[in-house]
């Protein structure tokens, strides 16, 4: 979209607030039909277009999506797959779709250097060799990629394997498998969005939405709900907890099952990230209603209905991860994150499509340290840091172990200001591919490098 010719409201924080008090269900993205019959091949078809969506009663809302008007349908595959996309670009400006957390080629990542022009179609064809994860994908292009996601650019991509189908995990899609997709938007009283591009710490919007829809309700029978949490956010962390505080577990997070459940009270996640959580209802009552808050914001509502029958299990043994030997690392890199608003780096200097910053031998494996500078974040929450075509595994954060939850496989992890984690990284698949911070506003200003796998 150019701003010219789409609706872009800069916003300096003083417009009225606009009545978003929908009670609205929420809305369960449709999984996408696999155009191929053929076993071990799955062809999916996607088309990226503008449209209109009513997040407020009685006003639309200018928006983009992928096969409809917010968001996009969910892929869903398994490990051995071959896949095949057709991705046509409907917009009035050139974009691309990157596979967050996949780990391919360098040309089929769908960074930006695999931009669609406007009207064109790419076909990248891949074959999926990762474990079981929730994936998911959005635009990358230099110079669009936050506004695009702002106006609905986003989808899930789910992989399945061989153990998490022996699993007596809750997977019915859409029935005890729910995705959540959690954003935060603004809008202006006839109802467009209201981007805020000026924010230090990226773009924050006045409303919490999960699957296109401002605090929506789900209906749960009494028995165990897995749900897939992607943070789809621009810019804003989100620490939820369940408003009786009660426990759920966490059996997953960015590339996959965690090798056993992880008992928690809240769970924190930044832009970019994923984690999969199980909340049992069966504790509850018909008619009890349940919150899910982050820092004391309503996220949604769950209402509780009658008792059900539930065969599904959690088991104490989610998976193997095989354990990356640091004792065999061959390579070091320093990545130090600074600064706020537009004023940001990356080791010091700011992205250049004509630069390789860095290169690594395909299979070569590495330790990674990022860093940021407290003297340049005041304020700041710190930065989400993506490594594109990889799954890493946490080292250490300020030299102790990694939380829990950071134990399975990874794609991005948090630096807080003042922070020092190291992960292990190999790359498995040669050519170009990005790093950077995931605010998204961040990484258009500057924070972003790039790396060649050769």
């Amino acid at each position: 979209m150019r701003s010219g010719e789409f609706p872009v409201n800069v916003g300096n924080g003083n417009e009225d607030v606009v009545d978003t008090d929908t009670g609205r269900k929420l809305p369960v993205p449709a999984l996408l039909e696999d155009q191929n019959p053929n076993e071990g091949i799955s062809e999916f078809e996607i088309s990226v277009q503008e449209g209109e969506t009513e997040f407020i009663p009685g006003q639309t809302t200018p928006t983009l999506g992928y096969n409809g008007s917010y968001l996009g349908p969910v892929i869903k595959v398994s490990r051995g797959d071959e896949v095949r996309m057709h991705v046509r670009n409907e917009l009035s400006d050139e974009t691309s779709v990157h596979w967050h957390g996949l780990e391919v080629e360098g040309t089929a990542d769908g960074g930006p250097h695999q931009v669609i022009p406007e009207k064109d179609i790419w076909e990248p064809v891949f074959s999926i060799d990762q474990p079981a994860a929730t994936l998911w994908f959005h635009p990358h292009v230099i110079g669009t990629t936050a506004i695009q996601v702002y106006y609905g650019l986003a989808g899930l991509f789910i992989v399945e394997d061989e153990n998490s189908k022996s699993l007596n995990l809750p997977d019915e899609y859409g029935v005890n498998d729910i995705p959540l997709i959690i954003q935060d938007r603004s809008f202006t009283e006839d109802g467009s969005f209201l981007y805020y591009d000026n924010m230090m710490d990226g773009a924050y919007g006045d409303y919490i939405m999960v699957n296109g829809a401002i605090t929506p309700y789900l209906d749960v029978d009494q028995l165990k709900m897995r749900f897939r949490i992607v943070n789809g956010a621009n810019a804003r962390n989100f620490d939820l907890r369940l408003s009786d505080r009660s426990e759920f577990q966490q059996i997953a997070s960015d590339g996959g099952l965690l090798e056993s459940p992880v008992v928690s009270d809240s769970l924190f996640i930044t832009p970019g990230e994923r984690a999969e959580i199980i909340v049992d209802f069966s504790d509850y009552e018909e008619g009890d209603v349940l919150e899910l808050i982050s820092d004391g914001e309503l996220v949604m509502t769950f209402r509780v209905g009658e008792e059900a029958e539930d065969v599904t299990e959690i088991p104490e043994k989610l998976a193997e991860i095989e354990r990356m030997d640091p004792d065999l690392v061959s390579g070091f890199k320093s990545i130090e994150l600074d600064g706020m608003g537009h004023m940001v780096t990356l080791n010091g200097r700011q992205f250049d499509m004509d630069r390789i910053d860095d290169d690594v031998a395909e299979g070569e494996l590495e330790i990674w340290e990022i860093s940021t500078f407290r003297s340049m974040m005041m304020g700041s929450a710190g930065h989400p840091f993506h490594i594109h075509g990889t799954q890493f595994q946490v080292l250490s954060r300020n030299g102790e172990e990694p939380y829990q939850n950071e134990k399975g496989w990874k794609d991005t992890i948090f630096v807080q200001a003042g922070e020092t984690v190291r992960i292990l990284v190999r790359f498995r698949f040669k050519g170009l591919f990005m790093y950077h911070c995931h605010i998204l506003e961040h990484e258009e200003a500057g924070m972003m490098g790039q790396l060649e796998v050769y």
